[in-house]
């Protein structure tokens, strides 16, 4: 119908340091939207076994990721720490039809998520470097060789821009997983009352 064109939705990239907690900060958030269709936390296939703990996701081995990879399984897929992820290519359609996609990024791989999804909203999650030291040593996946490496790793200088929210998450988990909620109720009420 003429005039009834449905709104595009937004994929929302958390991204930053391994430690900072973006895990948390979005199971915080998702939580709080449980009963929302229109809001989706996306579920990335990756290269890790799925008892490896953190996230929940689609666990694949390297040669099922580059069969799916080829196949053009994925909207956008990178590489880190030694492992591939791929975020689901029909995520581009559920937001291209009005929902709110919220995924687990990369720095490295935001102008991926940008060349696929236009305009994105970019949520970097921080925290000191000695929270991030104890998160990491705490987790157990990484020796402590890999633990001082992730630490001394430099950013990709891309983590700035107008789409960019900075959530310091060193605190209490509800202080930063608010500010996040904060932030999706503000874009839920950007797409039903555009400017």
């Amino acid at each position: 119908m003429i005039g009834q064109e449905k709104s595009r939705g937004t994929l929302i990239a958390v991204v930053g340091p391994s430690g900072a907690g973006k895990d948390s900060v979005m199971g915080f958030a998702a939580s709080r939207f449980a009963n929302r269709p229109d809001i989706l936390f996306v579920r990335r296939a990756i290269t890790r076994p799925s008892d490896a703990g953190g996230e929940v996701h689609e666990s694949v081995s390297a040669a099922e990721f580059e069969e799916m990879h080829r196949c053009g399984a994925f909207a956008v897929s990178w590489q880190a720490h030694g492992l591939s992820y791929g975020v689901p290519r029909e995520i581009a359609a559920k937001v291209a039809s009005g929902m709110i996609a919220i995924v687990n990024g990369s720095r490295t791989a935001l102008p991926a998520f940008r060349a696929a999804f236009g305009e994105i909203s970019v949520v970097l999650v921080t925290a000191e470097p000695p929270v991030l030291a104890r998160r990491l040593a705490e987790r157990g996946r990484e020796s402590e060789a890999d633990v001082l490496r992730r630490l001394t790793r430099q950013a990709p200088e891309i983590i700035a821009g107008p789409d960019v929210t900075v959530i310091d998450n060193s605190g209490r988990l509800e202080v930063a997983g608010n500010r996040f909620v904060a932030l999706i109720e503000r874009c839920l009420s950007e797409m039903h009352h555009p400017a």
